[in-house]
C-alpha cells in the first residue's frame, strides 16, 4: 500500500511541472521534498523560514537534509512574532504562523515560475485541530501527502524503504507549541525553552518536550523513561541549569510526554475552523496574482 501511494506522490509532481516546497526539515516535508527533487530535478525548490520560533539545529538539520537529497534550497525569514495576533498566543495562533509564511512564499513563488507551493500536511493532520491548514488553504497551498492519503505511519514506513536516514526523527513543532494558549510569546521565552530542550537532548532523550507556564518548566518524557531519568539525573544540577536560563521552578510530568497536551484545554467551540476531511479539490489550482 505504502509503495501505491508513493507512485500516486510521484504522479501528482509529474502533473505540476514545477514546485516550491515549503520545508521545515521534519521528516514529513522532507519526504514531500525528497519526493519533489527525484520527479522534478532543478524544477523543485524548498524553502525554509527562520524565525525565533525555530531551533537553529533545526535549521541546520533542514539545510544537511536538502544538501543530502540534492534538492536547490533557500532560507527565508518570517516576522509572526511582530503581529500581536500571534504573539498573544490565541487558540488559532498556528492561523496567523501559517499566514505569515505563505503570504511570504506565495509571491517568491510566483516571482521564480513556480505555479505550486507544497507542504508536508498529511491525511492524519485534516482530523486534527490545525487552524494553520486553513491559512494555507486560503492562499493556495496544496498537500501532496494529504491529497493522495498518505499518513504519518505511511510517512515513516516511505521514507525508511526510501533509505532516508531520518525516517524515524521526532516530531518537532515549533516553540510556540510549548506554551499555554492566552499566555503572550516573547523572543526571550522561545530562547529560555530552546536552550531547556537542547540541555535534555544533550543527556541523550530524543522525545520530549518542555511545556513553559508562567516561570515554570514541565518537563515531559516517555513515560517508560521517568523513573530513570529521576534515579540517573542530577536533579539539583537540572534546576540550576533550568534556572541559568531564566525559570523559577523546573517539575517532571508525571504522566510523561504527549503531543498535542496543551490542546486538552480547547472545547468544540475553539476548535469550530478546524478542518476534518473534506475536499481539497480547490487546492489543485495553479498559484495566480
Amino acid at each position: 500500500m505504502g509503495m501505491q501511494k508513493l507512485e500516486a506522490l510521484r504522479a501528482l509532481f509529474t502533473e505540476m511541472d514545477r514546485a516550491l516546497v515549503a520545508y521545515s526539515g521534519g521528516v514529513d516535508s522532507t519526504l514531500v521534498a525528497a519526493v519533489a527533487v527525484a520527479v522534478l530535478g532543478d524544477r523543485a525548490l524548498a524553502v525554509t523560514a527562520e524565525s525565533p520560533s525555530l531551533l537553529p539545529e533545526d535549521l541546520e538539520d533542514a539545510r544537511v537534509q536538502a544538501a543530502m537529497l540534492g534538492i536547490a534550497h533557500e532560507v527565508v525569514q518570517t516576522h509572526e512574532m511582530e503581529n500581536p495576533n500571534y504573539a498573544a498566543n490565541p487558540v488559532n495562533r498556528c492561523y496567523f504562523c501559517k499566514s505569515e509564511l505563505h503570504d511570504t512564499l506565495k509571491p517568491l513563488a510566483i516571482e521564480r515560475g513556480y505555479p505550486y507551493v507544497v507542504d508536508g500536511v498529511n491525511a492524519d493532520d485534516l482530523r486534527d485541530y490545525r487552524p494553520g491548514i486553513q491559512a494555507a488553504k486560503e492562499r493556495g497551498a496544496r498537500s501532496p501527502l494529504a491529497e493522495v492519503g498518505i499518513t504519518k505511519l505511511d510517512v515513516r514506513e516511505i521514507s525508511q524503504q526510501m533509505g532516508l536516514p531520518w525516517w524515524d526523527k521526532p516530531a518537532q513543532p515549533c516553540l510556540s507549541s510549548r506554551f499555554p494558549y492566552g499566555e503572550t510569546i516573547t523572543v526571550a521565552k522561545l530562547q529560555r525553552v530552546g536552550k531547556a530542550e537542547r540541555h535534555l537532548r544533550s543527556l541523550g532523550i530524543r522525545n520530549l518536550r518542555v511545556r513553559s507556564e508562567g516561570d515554570t518548566a514541565r518537563i515531559e518524557l516517555p513515560p517508560e523513561q521517568i523513573q530513570t531519568f529521576v534515579q540517573s539525573t542530577n536533579l539539583p544540577a537540572l534546576v540550576q541549569t533550568f534556572q541559568a536560563f531564566g525559570f523559577l521552578f523546573v517539575t517532571l510530568d508525571l504522566e510523561g510526554f504527549s503531543s498535542g497536551k496543551l490542546n486538552r484545554v480547547l472545547t468544540p467551540v475553539d476548535t469550530q475552523g478546524a478542518i476534518v476531511g473534506g475536499d481539497r479539490s480547490s487546492l489543485t489550482a495553479p498559484l495566480s496574482v
